[in-house]
């Protein structure tokens, strides 16, 4: 954990801005955005991805669902994409688990 990138992110090493941050996550825009609105909400957890989570963890997904969902609607969004990337094959690239919120429309 000690070279992930979004553990260092969350402990402050690069000075970035939270859109939201709890005990569970923190949500930040995305760096190389591939929509006019992009944002990840991270674990505060390291969990390397979804296929590698303890059932205990399921908390942790669903909480951060709800803080998607939250910071959409507090941003104004009138729709957008919740995704989330498993493993290498399936387009992750940090392994540390997130969910990639996008839209089409500016938030």
């Amino acid at each position: 954990m000690g070279d992930c990138v979004f553990c260092k992110i969350i402990a402050g090493e690069f000075g970035t801005e939270f859109l939201y941050e709890d005990d569970l996550c923190v949500i930040f825009k995305d760096m190389a955005p591939k929509a006019p609105t992009h944002l990840l909400i991270v674990s505060k957890k390291h969990i390397v991805s979804i296929a590698e989570m303890d059932d205990s963890d399921e908390v942790i997904v669903a909480h951060l669902i709800s803080c998607a969902r939250d910071v959409a609607k507090s941003i104004g969004l009138r729709g957008y994409n919740l995704q989330i990337n498993v493993g290498k094959d399936g387009g992750q690239e940090v392994f540390h688990l997130h969910i990639h919120l996008m839209s089409k429309f500016n938030s």
